[in-house]
Order: structure tokens, then sequence, then C-alpha cells
């Protein structure tokens, strides 16, 4: 009668559960390690007293400058090099900052950017949307926009594009359009971010080939 195979030993179940938590703690280690690694590489820029960050993804700052006043605006130098939304962290906005812009209004400061190209297609609009929460549209109750209860005091320009449209609610956003940066161009933008109720960090999202604007925009200083 030949001789039976010899069956495998079963793994304890014991030692199966140990190698699953080592496996679960290899995998949180390296989800910590890339995340700090990304972090590591972030460029954080400082200007007029505020804090900017590309940490978010999408978009690569170069330079900083500026005070924030229609005089000394506040102008970042950055390159979009993804095609989905490019994401800037703004940090240290607090009641003291004062605003730069129309006093009595809160606090406020004028953004001007100066965006390259980087990636593989032309952008036919450009727009921004300022969020105090990453995941929510700002509503009116959180102060933050592009300077609303400023009016027709509101500063925006652009040196391409020469229509804009600004959207108060239910987000807020600005939009410009009626020009053509194709890759490698750049283009530079004018806003005014003001906050009836500063949080310490808030967002400014960035797409591109947004819904056309309605609205011209004023000449490029």
């Amino acid at each position: 009668m030949p001789e039976c195979a010899d069956k495998p030993e079963r793994v304890p179940r014991e030692n199966r559960r140990l190698v699953a938590r080592a496996l679960v703690r290899t995998l949180v280690a390296l989800v910590l390690l890339s995340s700090l690694t990304a972090s590591a590489h972030a460029a954080r820029l400082l200007a007029g007293g505020l804090e900017f960050s590309d940490e978010e993804g999408g978009l690569v700052l170069r330079d900083a400058w500026g005070a924030g006043t229609p005089e000394d605006p506040i102008t970042l130098v950055e390159d979009i090099t993804e095609e989905g939304p490019a994401v800037l962290t703004v940090r240290g906005m607090r009641a003291s900052f004062g605003n730069r812009v129309a006093p009595g209004h809160g606090v406020g400061f004028v953004l001007v950017k100066i965006v390259t190209n980087r990636t593989n297609r032309p952008w036919h609009s450009f727009e921004m949307e300022v969020r105090e929460l990453k995941g929510r549209a700002s509503p009116f109750e959180d102060g933050l926009s592009f300077g609303q209860a400023i009016g027709a005091a509101r500063l925006f320009g652009s040196d391409r594009f020469d229509s804009v449209q600004v959207t108060d609610e239910p987000l807020d956003a600005v939009v410009f359009s009626g020009s053509v940066i194709r890759p490698g161009e750049s283009v530079t933008v004018r806003v005014m971010v003001t906050d009836f109720s500063p949080t310490w960090q808030f967002y400014i999202l960035q797409r591109r080939d947004a819904p056309l604007a309605g609205h011209t925009a004023p000449p490029w200083p």
C-alpha cells in the first residue's frame, strides 16, 4: 500500500493573527511615510504675514512677496502641473491681520497670482474658489469670500483674460475667461480675499476650463 503524502502543517490561528497585525502595521507605516515625504517636499512660502503652501498638490509654488495692499499685493508665482484641481493652503488669517483692502470690512488682502500652465492642454478659463473646509463650498455664514460685502469696490483683473464672472452664492468663486493659455504660457490674475470671521487656515481651489464668464474685467494696470 503506497505511503500517504504528508499533509502540510496548519498555521495556528494565533500565528495568523500575528501575521495579519504585522501586515496592517507595515501598511500604516508606509502610508505615514508617504504622507511625511510629500509634506517634506511641499513649499511653504511667507508673504504679508501669511503662509502659503502647495502641500495639497496640483501646483508648485515658486515665489511669494508683497504686503496685501492694492499698491503692494501679495504675489504668488506658481506652476500648475496637474489636470485636476490645484489646491493652495493659506494659513495665518486672524483678526489682528486687519483688512488691507478696505478698512472696516473684517480682514482681507489683495492677491495676485502669476500662473504657468505646466499641463499638456490649453486653458480656456481659470477659476478660483475659496473654502474654509477643503471638502465643502463656502457658505455665506462663514464670512469668507472674494470681497462680497465690498461690492463695486472689489478688485479683479488679468493680463490675458478679458472677462470675469464672480459667484457669491451658493459658493465663492471667480472665473476668468476670454483667452487661451497654452502649455508653457503664463497668466496673471488679481483678486481680493476677505473674511468677516477669520479662520486661521483656508483653501483656494483652482480649476481650468470652468463655465464661461459674463462680465468684462477691468484693464490690467
